[in-house]
């Protein structure tokens, strides 16, 4: 259960340890504080899930006809609550961050070691991307870049290719029932890639965040952001490649087709567009060919999920991730763990949703490595030893001790 607005949960503070075992030596103020501001982020992101959830009830309640309902009054009610709680906890974070950048200035001008500590316990893992920018704890244009949300709908098939070449091939697939169908077509120059989506992921929030505060621009398709931030955010570099980089992204992610009849934000419509629908460059840098600002106009498709709240929240360690399939495989049990502990799977079946072009044998290797490396946020997985490939099972399970502890409890209480 997600921490209560208005309640601090202290049980987290003592997780942290923020002051150390030993009583007899000095806490470290600049570790403590650094410990203090990722539970902090990690209540801002909780907050959040419970926003959007909120206003995913208000939506389908609208959508019959029912926002007079005593229910879509206590929901409103309960909103602007969390709304409220998390303006608090912003105005927290972002008096920490600035007292923990003072204590490092302070560190600097003694002479002292000034890195900072790293926000990630797998920080030294194989197929983790170093934290690009340590300093982004300062960065605080944006608090929403804290609860980055991903679709439902694109996290629920697998539209993003997970090659990293030129993937030119056709994706379809159909439901068992026959009811959903989908068919992802590339251009000329592939189709749009699993890193690509990195756009898609950065505008949702953007939309998502305007819909939560009840700003006008909710209202549009099209959203403006500068490319810097969405490149720090992103954990990406700064440099000229990188800027040349995204906008190859934008090319594939316009030009990549979709045909589907999958229902979003209430409504299904057999429709063929683009992932985005447009892209346009507003403000170039003076001494260079980069880009400063850019506008991108989502799919009707994506901003009906968008406008409905069918967003989950996602881990910003996402961003860590360095191989396409390990960002696929954290999505999927994003979508489907929601509030359990955890989530059994079949290897065929996995290896049907991820998306994967490569044998079952070569995704079984694929998925037994990532979890080896145990590198997913938020969830560990593990696979069974099975006699033949068809039979292994893949377990997600949530990293959070106390909610695991919780959901063996309660099923322990089933059982008796």
């Amino acid at each position: 259960m997600a921490t209560e607005p208005g309640k601090f949960d202290p049980d987290k503070l003592r997780e942290l340890d923020l002051f150390g075992h030993d009583e007899l030596q000095e806490p470290d103020p600049i570790e403590s504080a650094d410990k203090l501001l990722r539970h902090l982020r990690e209540w801002h992101r909780e907050l959040s899930e419970q926003i959007v959830a909120a206003n995913r009830g208000l939506a389908r309640l609208a959508a019959y006809g029912g926002r007079s309902h005593p229910e879509a009054l206590e929901l409103q009610e309960h909103s602007q609550r969390l709304q409220a709680k998390r303006a608090e906890v912003e105005a927290e974070i972002e008096a920490e961050a600035k007292q923990l950048k003072a204590l490092l200035q302070d560190q600097q001008k003694q002479g002292g070691d000034v890195s900072q500590p790293v926000p990630s316990a797998a920080s030294d893992k194989a197929g983790l991307i170093r934290v690009r920018h340590p300093n982004r704890d300062f960065f605080l244009a944006d608090l929403f870049d804290y609860a980055l949300k991903d679709d439902g709908a694109s996290m629920e098939a697998p539209i993003f290719t997970l090659s990293t070449k030129p993937d030119l091939s056709i994706w379809q697939w159909t439901s068992k029932d026959g009811n959903k169908s989908i068919k992802v077509a590339p251009s000329v120059l592939g189709r749009a890639t699993q890193h690509d989506k990195d756009v898609l992921i950065y505008v949702v929030s953007q939309l998502t965040e305007a819909l939560n505060r009840g700003r006008d621009d909710a209202q549009n398709r099209t959203v403006r952001f500068t490319v810097y931030d969405f490149l720090v955010t992103t954990n990406r570099g700064v440099g000229g490649d990188d800027y040349r980089r995204l906008q190859e992204a934008f090319e594939r992610l316009a030009g990549t087709r979709i045909t589907t009849d999958i229902k979003t934000g209430g409504e299904r419509v057999k429709e063929g567009f683009g992932i985005i629908d447009a892209w346009r460059i507003i403000e170039k840098s003076r001494t260079d060919e980069r880009m400063i600002a850019v506008e991108i106009t989502l799919s009707r498709w994506l901003y009906n999920a968008v406008q409905a709240f069918e967003v989950l929240t996602i881990h910003p360690d996402y961003f860590r991730l360095r191989k396409p399939l390990a960002r696929r495989l954290y999505e999927i049990a994003r979508k489907h763990c929601g509030h359990q502990t955890q989530w059994v799977i079949g290897l065929p079946l996995l290896h049907e949703k991820s998306g994967s072009r490569g044998s079952i044998y070569e995704f079984h290797e694929a998925i037994k490595e990532i979890a080896k490396t145990d590198i997913l946020p938020e969830y560990r997985l593990s696979v069974s030893q099975a006699g033949r490939v068809a039979e292994v099972r893949v377990t997600f399970y949530v990293r959070d001790p106390q909610r695991l502890l919780r959901g063996i409890t309660k099923r322990i209480d089933k059982q008796g």
